[in-house]
């Protein structure tokens, strides 16, 4: 059985109308999205926004999280950092306060040598906490192919690949060569990546229709192609915002047309123009149609 299984969620962080952090609210979502059926909790990653908090925010967040998650499901933490020295701590912090996991980027601020990779995540895993590399070659220098996650996995403490590149056929290769579980990392390839093995998937837009998450991925595991499909190509016009550099204004926008809103995104993000807020309604108004009705 794989460690980390079937739908985790990677949290938006909530702010108030004064861009402070609401930890209030972030608890709250954690229960909604756990209430839904979730499998597993990711904060501090790219969707929330941990580049804009401050350390003491970002500890907090961790806490708020694993704190609300009490146990019921598994939380993995969002571990980048621009040196080795601080991921380490990252992730050190993530092990003291209880999480089951990291996810993690290789070095992020500069085009490193293959040894380089190894040796930041040999530290990494030093610590003793189950590691998710991530794979995320569209927004950092590095490309995990699968032959360099070949090599990765002899680390002891490497477990499980988030996988974003956007070549489905990733996950047969990286199967065929490694004993890593494959956790989908782009929403609109969660389909593909489940029905061709991938375990897991760290989603975005489940942050606002976690239930329509949670119904696909078990409809695509099942192999029930023809659910499956119908289910994704609705919900696919608002997967497609995941893969996008807009994707914290995107997604925070798609939770409040939920009606579970989270508040704004802390600069250099700042708020869309209206005419793309239009498109992502009508897409959300496609998402949550009930199943046999037309336009």
């Amino acid at each position: 059985m794989a460690r980390f299984e079937g739908v985790y969620v990677a949290l938006v962080t909530p702010f108030t109308t004064e861009m402070e952090v609401d930890y209030k609210r972030l608890t709250e979502l954690c229960e909604h999205l756990i209430a839904s059926g979730i499998s597993g909790l990711v904060p501090t990653g790219s969707l929330g926004e941990y580049a804009a908090l401050s350390p003491e925010e970002r500890s907090q967040v961790v806490h708020t999280v694993i704190d609300a998650a009490a146990g019921r499901v598994p939380v993995v933490v969002g571990s980048a950092a621009p040196s080795t020295k601080q991921a380490v701590h990252w992730v050190q912090h993530a092990k003291d306060a209880g999480a089951a996991g990291v996810m993690a980027l290789p070095p992020i601020n500069y085009n490193p040598l293959p040894h380089e990779v190894t040796t930041h995540y040999e530290a990494l895993s030093e610590v003793g906490l189950p590691i998710i590399a991530y794979n995320n070659p569209h927004d950092y220098k590095v490309d995990l192919t699968p032959d360099i996650l070949a090599d990765l996995s002899h680390i002891e403490n490497i477990v499980a690949v988030k996988e974003f590149s956007g070549d489905v056929r990733r996950i047969h290769a990286i199967l065929d060569q490694t004993e890593l579980e494959v956790m989908v990392g782009v929403d609109n390839l969660a389909m593909e990546g489940a029905l061709f093995g991938a375990t897991g998937w760290i989603s975005g837009v489940p942050n606002a229709l976690p239930k329509e998450g949670v119904e696909l991925f078990r409809l695509a595991q099942a192999g029930n192609l023809a659910e499956a499909s119908a289910l994704y190509r609705r919900l696919l016009p608002l997967f497609h915002y995941d893969a996008s550099p807009q994707l914290v204004q995107s997604i925070k926008y798609m939770m409040e047309l939920a009606g579970f809103p989270v508040g704004p995104t802390r600069p250099p993000r700042l708020a869309l123009p209206q005419a793309e807020y239009d498109r992502i309604r009508e897409a959300f108004e496609v998402a949550v149609r009930p199943s046999g009705v037309s336009s």
